[in-house]
């Protein structure tokens, strides 16, 4: 029951950050909660709570969604995807905790390192060629399909391709809305969705509830470039922890 506690507390704190910054909620989230209840249990959850959390932001806002962009968002990442779950079914990825806590580590790492670099030296991606545009797309369906933690890499597609803050917000929330829905009806079929989960699942999307709320007050009140350090801070420390784990 602890390690329950601990999780929720994770998902309370991660999308209090989510809604801080606009990103890394489910990256935050991923590294401590497989250490708090493990990879079965924590890829189902933080997928649906992805999930609720981009039905909450697109279909208010669906005048806003590039649909154009959102097609090729969505191209290219189902094919990543594809790639994903055959990559974790062909290695029982989900039966080896420890091979997921090497690789997902390596990936938060690199993950930090990047968009650290990338937004205060305030990088310009606008002038990647069409094929690295690709190439990301899939790579982060890849890494979503595995993890459910795909947002950086799309970020990093998105925002060279929509300069509009509520366009490029809607347009990505949008995309989570069928790839997070496509990898809950596959983590339904592998047996994820166990009753102790979906119970498990029910109290987390209160506590995100509460997450976005929270949030909302302190984005109002407090500079948003310290919750940003804070942030890949928080992605370095837990990506090397789950490197020692």
């Amino acid at each position: 029951m602890h390690r329950q506690v601990i999780f929720l507390i994770i998902v309370l704190l991660s999308n209090v950050v989510q809604c801080i910054t606009g990103f890394a909620g489910t990256v935050l989230a991923m590294p401590f909660s497989i250490m708090a209840v493990g990879y079965a249990v924590a890829k189902p959850i933080l997928n649906v709570l992805g999930l609720a959390a981009s039905f909450a932001i697109a279909v208010p806002n669906y005048k806003q969604v590039n649909y154009k962009e959102l097609a090729k968002m969505l191209g290219g990442m189902l094919a990543g995807m594809v790639i994903g779950v055959l990559i974790n079914r062909h290695f029982s990825l989900s039966d080896d905790e420890a091979l997921i806590c090497r690789i997902l580590g390596v990936l938060v790492i690199l993950f930090a390192i990047y968009n650290a670099v990338r937004h205060f030296r305030k990088t310009d991606d606008k002038k990647l060629p069409a094929v690295v545009n690709l190439f990301v797309l899939v790579s982060a369906g890849t890494v979503h399909g595995i993890f459910v933690c795909g947002g950086p890499l799309l970020v990093t597609y998105a925002s060279s391709k929509m300069t509009d803050k509520d366009e490029f917000r809607s347009t990505v929330s949008a995309s989570w809305i069928l790839l997070n829905g496509l990898i809950a009806l596959w983590d339904y079929r592998a047996g994820y969705f166990t009753p102790p989960t979906v119970r498990l699942t029910l109290i987390s999307i209160a506590v995100l509830a509460a997450a976005l709320l929270i949030g909302k007050i302190i984005y109002k009140k407090l500079n948003k470039e310290v919750f940003l350090i804070l942030t890949y801070v928080l992605m370095l420390i837990s990506g090397i922890s789950l490197l020692a784990k």
